[in-house]
């Protein structure tokens, strides 16, 4: 089996080191058959670091690194000048992103042997530029990755001025790319987030954004296609050792990592979590413990966004992400946290998680942030919860309920007391497993949480600054237990419980058995 490329970004090294490489370069092929200024948005970890230096590589002459691959009998090969930006590389926090930027410049210019005079960013690449064109007497290939990073690093409230003034220089930088149009053969820009082109890009009005174009859908990511041709030993190997069979694996692993749609036919998966799971044979959220934004996880906590399994939205909307006006939705989607679900008419789309991998994630952080505790803190605690339901002990499970509550400051329930009770109950019930649902809709109207064990059915409902006997009532009166009646036949106990909250803290709770 061929080594599994888990970090490695570098076209090169991947390919002599022996390790495992997914063929895009037929997709790569239409973009590099003519000449273009292209963007393409995706969410981190997904393979763009790796698609810019395969684009670096291929405008280099390197025909050697691309044998056996699609493209290698398909274009001319030519040593074209590449010039190739990283800002994952740019010490900009330590420098200054405007110091940093000439800093980098400078460097290119010596790897050609090219003495810049410009004073500015601005003029420093518009010198370049010229001058390399001039020295090979072949236009210049610029290739940008994660264009963005100096912006979403400082998105936080108290750094907000930072990722202003680091736009403000951004758009000087970008300005002269369209001026330089004769001396450019390829241009290829790349990021996680989508600014306006108001914001940075106004000068750059022939920038081709491919982020949601259906040929460039499975540019990045694994098809399910691919994994099934690519993986086939691991799918086999990992199968065996779990002792299931081979579909029993992939529809985990389906369930687990695929599912991201950017208006395209197949749905992909995420290409980091895949390589982890092969590599550790475990199902376990990968992608998002390689880093998520704090300031994500408050912004959605400050807007109580908790019960955001759907949303319906337009395509104008996601396309629109500005500094100093963060809409959660847009920025869900294009940081990798939801995906296109269905098209509903027009330019609306349904969005929600891709996968498992990312819904029970984002749940974890969403209830620590709102229960104002660390991660392991409230993991260890549902973990209790979970146990405790299986085993029927319901006083130990309000016990731990209580616990997820006590660190929550007073003037929060004070505020927004009803909400915040549901958001956090919400979010328990929806990560205490696969069997566990939160708002279940019936014809009579929505249950607040069911429990399903294997011996036994919860009914839940919270009611707040009111009594658990009212909550009992409502079970009753809407019939709520009705859509489980099968489940009482089968031999499983059902119980409702009615739940009184008050001043952070449940106050009571009353259990029936029917």
């Amino acid at each position: 089996m061929k080594k599994l490329p888990i970090g490695i970004q570098d076209f090169e090294k991947l390919r002599t080191g022996g390790f495992m490489y997914i063929d895009k370069t037929e997709k790569i092929f239409d973009l590099v058959d003519g000449a273009g200024y292209y963007f393409l948005s995706r969410p981190r970890r997904f393979g763009k670091s790796l698609l810019v230096s395969t684009l670096k590589e291929i405008f280099s002459g390197k025909r050697e690194l691309f044998d056996d691959l699609w493209i290698e009998d398909k274009i001319e090969w030519k040593k074209f000048p590449v010039l190739h930006f990283s800002f994952t590389e740019i010490d900009y926090k330590k420098l200054g992103l405007e110091k940093a930027i000439e800093e980098n410049l400078f460097y290119h210019a010596s790897l050609f042997e090219i003495t810049l005079e410009a004073k500015t960013i601005t003029t420093q690449l518009q010198e370049l530029v010229r001058k390399l064109h001039k020295k090979f007497n072949e236009r210049v290939v610029i290739l940008i990755d994660e264009y963005d990073k100096p912006i979403i690093d400082f998105l936080g409230k108290d750094e907000i001025h930072i990722a202003e003034e680091n736009r403000d220089i951004m758009k000087n930088f970008y300005s002269p790319i369209k001026s330089l149009d004769p001396h450019l053969r390829f241009f290829f820009l790349t990021g996680v987030s989508r600014f306006s082109k108001v914001s940075i890009f106004s000068d750059l009005n022939n920038l081709n954004d491919i982020s949601l174009e259906h040929y460039a859908s499975d540019l990045l990511g694994y098809t399910e296609k691919e994994i099934l041709h690519y993986f086939s030993d691991y799918i086999t190997l990992i199968a065996k050792n779990k002792n299931i069979s081979e579909k029993e694996l992939t529809d985990e692993m389906r369930e687990w990592y695929n599912g991201y749609n950017f208006r395209g036919i197949h749905k992909v998966y995420n290409p980091f979590s895949v390589l982890s799971f092969f590599k550790s044979q475990e199902f376990n959220n990968y992608w998002f413990k390689t880093g998520t934004p704090t300031f994500l996880i408050k912004l959605l906590a400050e807007n109580e966004y908790y019960d955001i399994e759907e949303i319906e939205t337009s395509l104008n909307a996601l396309e629109k992400f500005e500094i100093t006006n963060l809409n959660p939705v847009t920025i869900l989607f294009q940081t990798g946290y939801f995906t296109i679900k269905d098209h509903l008419m027009a330019d609306i789309y349904l969005l929600g998680y891709p996968n498992r991998e990312v819904q029970n994630s984002m749940n974890q952080l969403l209830l620590a942030e709102y229960a104002k505790k660390e991660t392991t803190e409230t993991t260890s605690l549902l973990y209790q919860i979970k146990k405790s339901f299986d085993k029927n002990q319901l006083d130990k499970v309000f016990v731990y309920i209580n616990a997820l509550f006590a660190d929550i400051p007073y003037q929060i329930f004070e505020d927004k007391k009803e909400s915040y009770y549901h958001s956090i109950v919400h979010l328990i019930f929806s990560l205490l497993g696969y069997y566990t649902q939160s708002e279940v809709s019936t014809s009579e109207g929505r249950i607040d949480a069911v429990v399903e064990t294997e011996k036994y059915i919860y009914i839940l409902e919270f009611k707040v600054d009111n009594t658990a006997q009212n909550a009992i009532k409502q079970i009753k009166e809407k019939n709520y237990s009705e859509k489980y009646k099968s489940e009482k036949e089968n031999g499983k106990t059902i119980y409702i419980i009615g739940v009184a909250c008050n001043e952070k803290t449940i106050k009571e709770y009353l259990v029936e058995q029917i």
